[in-house]
């Protein structure tokens, strides 16, 4: 862990250790980080995908994930992808996911299929050689509204409906899409915490082996980068989860000290104190023992 990364959780590395597993426990393939490492370097995982998307076999050649992507222009807005493919034709694909609207602007789409397209080509090479290329976004949300697993986007002539035929192409995927056929189940599984709830057996190992297994490491690695920006609000969520545990604790160690009182001056018999505590007479007497009262069977 970054010394700047401590700064920000804390002193009690205990706790941040705590609250770094518990994210990653939570995490479903809509959370960047886990979606990058069990695409972003699983050649299998992403053809599946885009099978599913694309609805035709694709053959995949090369795949990342976090590709960053930068501006030539000095100053200029550079971008991360969180999935960044090749297939064998020499088509490029962005696949990313979005859980919040915050980030899902259409024009977004079009700035991240011209960084791509932009380093298509060689110079000398000319623009009719540029390959196809495709951004995929997969919402947690129907970003269109209209109950539809896809919306696909392309240019197209006004006055004739004509597909324009560029070669430029973005697919929008409804997260929230339920329906029994690829693209639903799919999106099912996105939604799966737990590996073992995951239908398809290629994600499911995949996403145990970041989750469960050896990849347990590079995936914590990436939520404490995660966390750097987060890692407050889990930490404030912890601490009230744990403050509400406390007094619930309190609550019940106090209600104890009141009827071990109660039985040792006399006001309860060992039974009625064993009955309001809803334990045995046996377990009763041995922890009221232990707690440093007396018990008047064995006065």
């Amino acid at each position: 862990m970054s010394g700047e990364t401590k700064e920000v959780l804390g002193n009690n590395y205990v706790q941040n250790d705590v609250i770094i597993n518990r994210l990653i426990d939570k995490m479903t393939l809509f959370d960047d980080n886990l979606m990058s490492l069990v695409f972003g370097q699983n050649i299998e995982t992403t053809e599946l995908l885009l099978r599913v998307i694309m609805e035709r076999d694709i053959k995949v050649i090369d795949v990342r994930g976090q590709d960053e992507l930068k501006n030539p222009v000095i100053g200029g807005r550079c971008i991360t992808l969180d999935v960044h493919a090749i297939d064998v034709d020499g088509r490029h694909i962005d696949i990313e996911v979005q859980i919040n609207a915050e980030g899902s602007h259409v024009r977004r789409a079009r700035y991240h299929s011209s960084m791509m397209d932009a380093r298509m080509l060689k110079e000398g090479q000319e623009f009719k050689e540029i390959k196809d290329s495709y951004v995929i976004f997969i919402y947690d949300h129907d970003k269109f509204r209209k109950g539809l697993p896809f919306y696909h986007i392309q240019r197209r002539v006004d006055e004739t409906g004509e597909a324009f035929g560029d070669g430029s192409h973005i697919i929008y995927v409804n997260g929230r899409y339920e329906g029994n056929d690829d693209i639903g189940r799919m999106m099912r599984d996105f939604h799966q915490c737990r590996p073992e709830q995951i239908k398809s057996e290629a994600l499911s190992k995949a996403v145990a082996y970041y989750k469960e297994k050896e990849g347990r490491g590079a995936m914590s690695e990436a939520v404490r980068k995660y966390a750097m920006e987060y890692a407050k609000e889990y930490a404030k969520e912890y601490g009230e989860e744990q403050r509400r545990e406390g007094m619930k604790n309190g609550i019940q160690t106090g209600r104890r000290t009141e009827i071990f009182l109660s039985v040792q001056d006399g006001d309860y018999s060992v039974n009625r104190g064993a009955e309001k505590l809803g334990m045995s007479v046996d377990e009763f007497e041995k922890s009221m023992s232990e707690a440093g009262y007396r018990v008047p069977e064995l006065v």
